[in-house]
């Protein structure tokens, strides 16, 4: 056919150039790998914001416990595979920076935020993002079924007709079991502090690796009372479970979720791009929808479920103190308590 092979040929050249149209957005999207701690069930939808607004950035996630992500950060010390770090617990970043792993950067919408969630260097070498704290979560159905009343504070946790009715996350592997050992260190003082614990203990069933895991083995009725935290209890109410969340009247165990520039060389402009983004109004807001106090006012109330005001129920914390005796604290509380812990996967 006259002509045939000229057509061939332009047909091909023009769908070459659509192709090349189609994948040159994406030719040169750049992995972002993050390290975080939030939850499992509450991150991706935080991502869904930064991915829409930056299609050109593959953002690769390694999520795990506080204490998981700790120690994974501490082994790549030499040779660091994480570029941002989101979310984890500002004791443990403390930790990180102590070793010289983290490099200062300030995140647009920074002056904003409370000096007490921040780090304090310019730039700062890690900016809180929000807090998070400790809560007991009552499964009201056995609590009922097994006639335990509801405990209010830490002092009845450690009354005797509890004794094998609670489960804690284990403060080596969860930031939510190391902030609520420190507040009661911090509180009561070391002597009498481990002496409470060693009452706690009398009555913990297991130890888990997770700091959600404990509320939601409540949830489920496999223990009637989980200490966890706020966020985790009133998500599981919301989903129809018989989970009470209980707020110890002597205060909250707390630490800050905090966001951090991990050095290496190079350092992405994605991962700037990225800490500008989670620190941005537009995903505090979805912060501040389940969490209470955020490291900057947004505007929202505070969630159905918490203290009207949640500040007040936070324990006077010292996390710089916190980080520079975590291996100390946890060394012991090993040594005490391990052999209750959960066995790891």
């Amino acid at each position: 056919m006259p002509g045939y092979g000229k057509h061939v040929r332009l047909i091909a050249a023009t769908l070459a150039v659509f192709a090349a149209a189609l994948v040159a957005p994406f030719a040169h999207a750049e992995d972002l790998v993050v390290y975080t701690a939030l939850e499992d069930d509450e991150y991706p939808a935080y991502l869904e914001l930064f991915k829409k607004a930056h299609p050109d950035v593959n953002v690769k996630i390694v999520r795990d416990s506080t204490g998981i992500v700790t120690a994974k950060l501490m082994a790549e010390k030499d040779n660091p595979q994480a570029d941002v770090i989101w979310g984890v617990a500002a004791t443990s970043l403390l930790v990180c920076d102590a070793a010289g792993m983290l490099q200062g950067y300030a995140p647009g919408d920074v002056d904003k935020v409370n000096p007490s969630m921040k780090d304090s260097s310019a730039p700062p070498r890690w900016v809180g993002i929000k807090a998070w704290e400790t809560g007991f979560c009552v499964n009201t159905v056995e609590a009922k079924s097994q006639n335990l009343p509801i405990p209010k504070s830490l002092a009845d946790l450690a009354k005797p007709l509890y004794k094998g009715k609670i489960v804690m996350p284990n403060p080596a592997s969860s930031g939510t079991g190391f902030l609520t050992v420190s507040a009661i260190l911090q509180m009561m003082g070391e002597r009498q502090g481990w002496e409470y614990l060693d009452k706690l203990h009398e009555n913990i069933a297991q130890y888990t690796h997770s700091g959600s895991k404990p509320c939601k083995m409540a949830g489920a009725g496999e223990y009637p009372i989980g200490i966890s935290f706020g966020y985790r209890g009133i998500i599981q109410k919301k989903k129809g479970e018989p989970v009470e969340t209980v707020f110890p009247s002597e205060g909250c165990g707390w630490d800050v979720e905090a966001n951090a520039l991990v050095k290496k060389t190079p350092v992405k402009e994605s991962a700037k791009k990225f800490l500008d983004w989670a620190l941005s109004p537009e995903v505090m807001k979805m912060y501040a929808r389940v969490y209470p106090v955020t490291a900057y006012p947004t505007g929202e109330p505070v969630p159905e479920g918490y203290p009207s005001d949640p500040f007040k129920q936070l324990v006077k914390n010292d996390l710089a103190w916190a980080a520079k005796n975590r291996d100390a604290i946890l060394t012991e509380w090993t040594r005490r308590y391990d052999g209750k812990s959960e066995a790891r996967k």
